[in-house]
Formats: structure tokens, sequence, C-alpha cells
């Protein structure tokens, strides 16, 4: 029998070995489950192959039928169709196309609309914020701060220096539940209020050091106290070059006046809306989000005592942010997004 000659064979492809195995005991009379159950398969998959038999004798167990999507695809009229909606459209009463509201406007399934967005790296939910400069100097006021962070001057120490200010001492109003395997920690949503505090820093650019002075509030005057802590800190051979930004309280007339009879002492002002620009706003970033933002702190002292702590901890082994970026691809980068906006008006 054919079957049987199939099943000895070493030659023959186990996978046709397998089905012929599935039909001679079959042939014997044993049940679907025990077939299955010997040859280690499934009751489904016996079934399938004992009809293909029954259909078309030996040669339906040597060939696989044809396979396909299951699905009728989409023609390229109906992606272009959602791409363009994507693009150039709005639904009605929302900002943005979602996976379903897509689907019902183009009378195509949510997964379709999907694999076309995929396929084409559309991200209608997601969005990015930016914010080009408008200052009049900001190509100058540019080279200049990167000069300082890529050719920094000799004998002579950069500080990136600025506020972080109003930051809240917040108590939670019941104690959360600590992490556990399979659980993560938890707070409440709520909190009291007990005070605020304005953190002053100073982030030395080359060693990644930070002079830190907590007040409680970041007038010109408090600006001039923490001028002092600085002059204090650093040696006297070497001047001060500080990176800040354009707030009011760094450009009052007492503070120009102090300036001038600290001459080793020399300022340089980012760009308006350049944030970026400053390393010491990404140290900031640091602090909140590794000691601030999930303590708990029942008093402004105790908030003030956690900050002092996380420079001390930083200050023993300090980590300096790398400025990689030259003046020259920035600007391109800029001009490039100017242009563009251009075009949109």
């Amino acid at each position: 029998m054919q079957l049987e000659q199939w099943e000895r064979s070493g030659k023959t492809e186990q996978r046709v070995a397998f089905r012929s195995r599935i039909i001679i005991k079959a042939a014997a009379g044993l049940s679907n489950y025990a077939i299955a159950r010997e040859l280690g398969t499934t009751r489904p998959t016996v079934i399938l192959w004992r009809s293909r038999f029954a259909e078309g004798g030996p040669e339906s167990l040597c060939n696989d039928r044809p396979r396909g999507k299951s699905f009728t695809g989409i023609s390229p009229e109906s992606v272009a169709k959602i791409i363009d909606k994507t693009l150039r459209d709005k639904p009605k009463a929302a900002t943005h196309w979602s996976c379903r509201s897509m689907a019902a406007a183009c009378g195509v399934s949510k997964a379709s609309v999907q694999r076309i967005w995929h396929a084409h790296g559309l991200k209608p939910h997601l969005v990015k914020t930016f914010k080009l400069s408008n200052d009049p100097h900001f190509m100058e006021k540019l080279i200049d701060v990167v000069g300082l962070y890529m050719n920094p001057p000799e004998h002579a120490l950069v500080l990136c220096v600025d506020e972080k200010s109003q930051i809240q001492a917040l108590d939670r109003t019941q104690p959360g539940l600590p992490l556990k395997k399979g659980r993560c920690g938890t707070m409440t949503h709520d909190y009291k209020r007990h005070g605020t505090t304005t953190l002053f820093a100073a982030l030395d650019v080359l060693k990644g050091e930070v002079i830190g002075q907590c007040m409680k509030r970041h007038r010109h005057q408090e600006f001039l106290t923490f001028l002092k802590t600085i002059d204090r800190h650093v040696p006297r051979n070497l001047d001060i070059h500080c990176i800040v930004d354009n707030y009011a309280t760094h450009k009052k007339d007492k503070v120009k006046q102090w300036l001038e009879k600290h001459p080793r002492f020399h300022f340089h002002f980012i760009p308006t809306s350049s944030s970026w620009l400053n390393l010491v706003e990404r140290w900031f970033a640091e602090i909140t989000d590794k000691r601030i933002r999930r303590g708990v702190f029942t008093s402004v002292r105790e908030l003030e005592k956690a900050i002092y702590e996380y420079i001390e901890h930083n200050n023993k082994t300090p980590k300096p942010f790398t400025w990689t970026k030259s003046a020259d691809e920035i600007i391109r980068k800029v001009k490039r997004g100017r242009a563009l906006l251009e075009t949109l008006h």
C-alpha cells in the first residue's frame, strides 16, 4: 500500500509520513481522539487530513492547499485616501484622528488603519512641542554660549546659573503602599502644602559639581546673595563665566553695579526662549525626578534638607553633562525650522 511505503521510507518528507500514519490508524479502526493521543497531535488535525484523504486520495497528503489572505485587501485608492485625510483633514469635534474614528470615516477596519499608519510612519496621537527663539541676537548669543561649552577659557570656571522657583513641600494625605513583586509603589493623588522654597544653583560645566542655596524668594536681592556665595566658593585666581537666562532679576541695576565691582564675573545671556541652552536646566530635571517629585515633606525645612543632601551626594560623585552639538549644527537646524514655519503662512 502506498501509505505504508511512505510511512516506512526514510526519504519521505516528515509531513507526508505523519499524515500517512493518521490515515493508516484510521483504517485500523481507531477513533479520532485515539489517533490524536497516539501521534501527539490534535483531534481537529486528524479530522482535517482524514477529510482531505477522502476527497483526493493519497496525493492530497503530499500537497498543501494555497495559503493567502483571509480578507480582501484594501485598494491603493483607499490607502491614499486614509493617508490624505490623516495629513490634511481633522475629524469633527476632535483635534486629531484615532484608529477608530478614521476607520469609521473611511469604511475600513481599525486594524487596517493601524497597518497603514505604521507602514507610512504616521502617528496622529503624538505631538512634540517646540519654540524657535525670536531673539534678534540669537546667532551671537548661541555661538558665545556653545563656545564656552566646547572650548572653555583657560584659568576660568564656567558655571550654568539659574533658579528653580516655587518648589513645593508636599505631604501626602495618606501613606502609600510600598513596592513589592508584581505591584508598583503607590501614593495618593492629593496632598497637603507646607510652603515653598527657591533653589539657586550653579553647575560647574567641567566637573559636574553644583553650588546650591535655598531661599524663600527669588528677587534680585536673593540673586545677589547667591552670587556672593559663588564668589566665596570659587578660588580667587579663577575668572567666573556665568551662563544665565534673561530673567529680569539677572539684569537689575544693583546686580550690574555688583558685577562692576567684581570684574572676575562675566555674564553670558542665552537667547530668549532657549532654556535648553542652559545645562543647569538638565540638572534641575534630575533633582526633580530623583528627589523632589515623589518625596514626602512635612515642612519647608525638611524639603530644603533633602535638596542639600542631594547636592552633597551629587558633588561626591559628579557626572558632568557633555555638550555635543556645534553652533553651526544648531543654526542649520533652526534655519530649517524657520523655513518650514514660513511655508505654513
